[in-house]
């Protein structure tokens, strides 16, 4: 399933963004590419461990974990990690799939290995306006066709990471946004669907017919199943 998610940050929030990453030290993104990838990439992104990172990173954070809609569609178990690019003067991403598992050094024990996060879906939060820019459309592939994404500044896209994805070329202006990935408590695409479903479809009948009896009998449902298909 691919979902857009409007407004999860608000303008003050992208402008406040648009300013610290104005003054960032960014570096080449190949950094974090994966062997299949590295050839393709094209870009730059701030280093994991700099500070603007870190701090930005938080707030994205705490509004995905307040954005119904997201939280709805993600099921998240583990958001890892949230870092930032930006694609100019021709900055691309060639067709790709992202890594199946990402491992988490950022609380590892001493003489632990990293915790090893499964990768089930990747999300990309536009920080720049369509306007601003010609080009940098996320394109990705699924079972209708290529499906081609540049939505508003403060918006999210989420989709399977198992799709073949591409940024492309920039041309004019500047591309900024926000990319991270997503371990969800349901591994199975087709299951986090159905949930998905479910439960937007429980929330328009409880605007409507919230006293009505069957409302707890739905609710049971999409709790069991959440309960049968959960890894979390």
């Amino acid at each position: 399933m691919m979902l857009h998610v409007p407004q999860v940050l608000n303008p003050a929030q992208v402008g406040d963004f648009r300013e610290r990453l104005a003054k960032a030290k960014w570096v080449d993104g190949r950094i974090t590419a994966g062997h299949q990838s590295v050839h393709a990439k094209n870009n730059q992104q701030l280093l994991e461990s700099d500070p603007d990172t870190i701090e930005l990173a938080k707030i994205v954070h705490a509004a995905l974990m307040t954005n119904a809609l997201f939280f709805s569609a993600a099921l998240p178990c583990r958001i890892f990690p949230i870092l930032f690019n930006r694609y100019a003067g021709g900055g691309h991403f060639g067709a790709h799939i992202d890594n199946a598992v990402r491992y988490d050094r950022s609380e590892q024990v001493s003489g632990r290995p990293p915790l090893a996060v499964r990768i089930d879906l990747s999300a990309t939060l536009f920080l720049s306006a369509p306007d601003e820019y010609e080009g940098g459309e996320l394109v990705v592939q699924d079972t209708f066709g290529e499906q081609k994404v540049k939505l508003p500044a403060g918006d999210l896209v989420l989709y399977p990471a198992s799709s073949v994805h591409r940024v492309e070329p920039v041309t004019r202006g500047e591309r900024l946004a926000s990319f991270l990935w997503v371990q969800s408590m349901v591994r199975d695409d087709g299951e986090r669907t159905l949930l998905f479903q479910l439960d937007n479809a429980i929330q328009k009948l409880n605007r409507e017919h919230s006293s009505h009896p069957a409302m707890i009998e739905l609710t049971g449902v999409y709790h069991n199943l959440l309960r049968k298909w959960t890894e979390a």
